[in-house]
């Protein structure tokens, strides 16, 4: 039975960010993410908070952000995207100090299945709090823009020695209305086999969980370690705006 849309749910209040994550459907979205390396959260944010997000990419006070990267410059694609800086914005500091401690015990799994030593602690302030004490200060959480001809090229969200394994995407534009193209694309390589791509379709307020850089797959000789990479389809009309949650911060 699919989740009712957060959205749409009675008793949630703007900004109530610990309910809403409580909400979700974490069964359903823990076998997805086990079975395939993501998973969609059905209308995260509502269609006000997004254009609340997508308007402060050129709105926003310049200390909101900490820096800006032109993608084509670094050979990452084309189109921008802006870092938050501390301190973060309600929805996203709301967002990924709830979401975490949800995702800690699915990134523990992992790390259990593919023999790395690594555990995760349940409170996102205590793991941050790790990432810190390693020289690794600089948030990461970020706002993409893209226009016409513009996309992402595959990669991986890294940023330093501690890496939480899960990360999130919320599409803040309408597909169809806003922009055309521009899917939410996944690659999965396994050892000794051609890559694996996925198209994950999102609409506005949705959020897609998934790997930063690999997951385990159950194999006939026990579980092994894929790699996954992410990225953006050429837009083909429009601008896309897109908040993404990485939950380790940058050296």
């Amino acid at each position: 039975m699919s989740a009712v849309p957060l959205s749409h749910q009675p008793g949630l209040k703007n900004g109530d960010w610990a309910q809403r994550a409580v909400a979700i459907d974490w069964p359903t979205t823990t076998e997805a993410l086990h079975q395939q390396g993501n998973a969609v959260l059905p209308q995260l944010l509502r269609a006000t908070e997004c254009a609340a997000l997508a308007r402060l990419y050129g709105n926003a006070d310049e200390s909101t952000f900490r820096s800006r990267v032109v993608m084509q410059r670094h050979g990452f694609g084309q189109g921008e995207y802006r870092y938050f800086s501390y301190p973060l914005p309600g929805v996203v500091a709301g967002l990924r100090e709830a979401l975490y401690p949800h995702l800690a015990p699915i990134a523990n799994q992992w790390n259990t299945a593919m023999g790395i030593d690594v555990r995760y602690p349940t409170r996102h302030a205590d793991f941050i709090a790790r990432c810190h004490a390693a020289g690794q200060v600089r948030p990461t959480p970020l706002l993409l823009q893209y226009g016409a001809g513009d996309y992402n090229c595959l990669h991986q969200d890294l940023y330093g020695e501690h890496v939480f394994p899960l990360q999130v995407a919320v599409l803040l534009s309408e597909p169809g209305r806003d922009f055309t193209g521009g899917e939410f694309v996944l690659t999965e390589q396994r050892p000794r086999m051609q890559s694996r791509a996925e198209v994950v379709p999102l609409q506005r307020g949705d959020a897609v969980v998934f790997a930063v850089h690999h997951r385990p797959v159950q194999g006939t000789r026990g579980p092994y370690r894929v790699q996954m990479r992410h990225g953006v389809s050429r837009l083909r009309s429009g601008q896309r705006h897109t908040l993404g949650v990485i939950f380790h911060d940058a050296g």
